[in-house]
């Protein structure tokens, strides 16, 4: 290993793996550190949902990016994520649900994303298993899904191709500034310096910019999901519903995934560990009101994830105040759609290529932390 490199990254989700393989693909030394395997964590234990319509307004433009950058990733990745690109339906099916699903597509429309409302029967002939209650769904060509553990076989492969020194299994426990840059201790008692700093760990990102004494909470929700047995072809599209409580997705091995941010048991030091029953009920009966025939349907698995939530819903991605050349980069919600670009933007940013590339600082969210940094636990990430 080198004695002291361009940029070392903590966090090894899609957001830290994609910014250190656009440095080293920059021509900079890079050192990514994981606690655990690759994209294994939040990153890898999402529905893998690539979506316009519960996107946030604001990161319509990044969406749409992420989205490309995911459908071509066979091409600037190098490897297959098994990226499905498909038609998006949104259901409604009460008078409420079909007002709030016509002003939600008006805001994304004038953001860029092509979403329109179309009658029952158009939402029919798109995806001819949905229910026949449907009042009006909203309609976008632009969606899709990959398979979120396929993701980390390939970053990891596209990385070491690039020259990037892929640190799995090494949690780190502190992060500091030295004289020339910034030191980065693992729990094995090693050390490794670097001249910047990139703190990419979704959830964990509030404990790692305890290290800097920079105080910024960071909500952890801790989202359920199911997958079926395998049947015979029912759906071939994204479907979701108004209120955002359900996403459902048909796999080719057969099996449907079954999601929508109904809440588990957990925090971010031990993960996902538990299930609420009634919450997985709940989101099954959705999801058959929504598809009948998954009422067939008998369910063989169900987890919990982790998703990380700034206090205002929006990505912290930019420079870390009174730190230079330190960044961080993540905490987006429904950042499966939008987190390639804003990653690559910040890549873009470091490397000195483009010094506007629009980024989303954390000086906002700074204001309000009134919590003094020794107060917080600061567990391995």
């Amino acid at each position: 290993m080198t004695d002291r490199f361009d940029a070392l990254v903590v966090g090894g989700g899609i957001h830290g793996a994609t910014v250190a393989l656009f440095l080293a693909r920059g021509g900079m030394q890079v050192a990514l550190f994981d606690r655990g395997p690759l994209c294994r964590e939040a990153s890898g234990t999402n529905a893998g949902t690539l979506t316009m319509q519960m996107t946030r307004v604001a990161l319509i433009p990044f969406a749409m990016e992420g989205h490309a950058m995911w459908a071509s990733a066979a091409k600037w990745l190098g490897h297959d994520v098994g990226m499905v690109a498909c038609d998006g339906l949104s259901l409604a099916f009460t008078d409420q649900e079909a007002e709030m699903l016509e002003e939600r597509a008006a805001r994304r429309r004038d953001a860029g994303a092509p979403i329109s409302i179309v009658t029952p029967n158009r939402a029919r002939e798109i995806e001819p298993g949905v229910s026949d209650e449907v009042l009006v769904a909203g309609y976008c060509p632009i969606d899709g899904y990959t398979s979120a553990y396929l993701t980390g076989k390939a970053y990891r492969s596209a990385l070491i191709e690039a020259g990037v020194v892929v640190r799995e299994h090494a949690p780190v426990v502190q992060a500091r500034p030295d004289q020339t840059g910034y030191a980065v201790e693992v729990g094995s008692g090693e050390t490794v310096n670097g001249h910047r700093l990139v703190l990419a760990g979704g959830v964990w990102i509030e404990s790692m910019l305890a290290w800097l004494g920079v105080r910024l909470p960071i909500s952890t929700l801790v989202n359920q999901l199911a997958v079926t047995e395998r049947l015979q072809p029912i759906m071939r599209t994204v479907v979701g519903i108004a209120s955002g409580l359900l996403s459902l997705k048909q796999y080719a091995n057969g099996t449907v995934v079954i999601g929508g941010g109904w809440q588990g048991i957990g925090n971010r030091e031990e993960g996902g560990y538990s299930l609420r029953p009634e919450a997985l009920v709940g989101n099954a009966r959705l999801a058959c009101h929504a598809v009948p025939a998954l009422r067939e349907a008998r369910l063989v698995r169900a987890w919990a994830g982790l998703e990380a939530e700034t206090a205002d819903a929006m990505p912290v991605a930019g420079p870390i105040p009174g730190h230079p050349d330190a960044f961080v980069c993540g905490s987006v919600h429904s950042g499966y759609t939008s987190g390639l670009a804003i990653a690559r933007h910040l890549a873009d940013r470091i490397l000195g290529l483009d010094t506007a590339a629009p980024l989303f600082p954390i000086d906002r969210l700074l204001e309000a932390a009134d919590v003094p940094t020794d107060s917080l636990e600061v567990p391995p990430c």
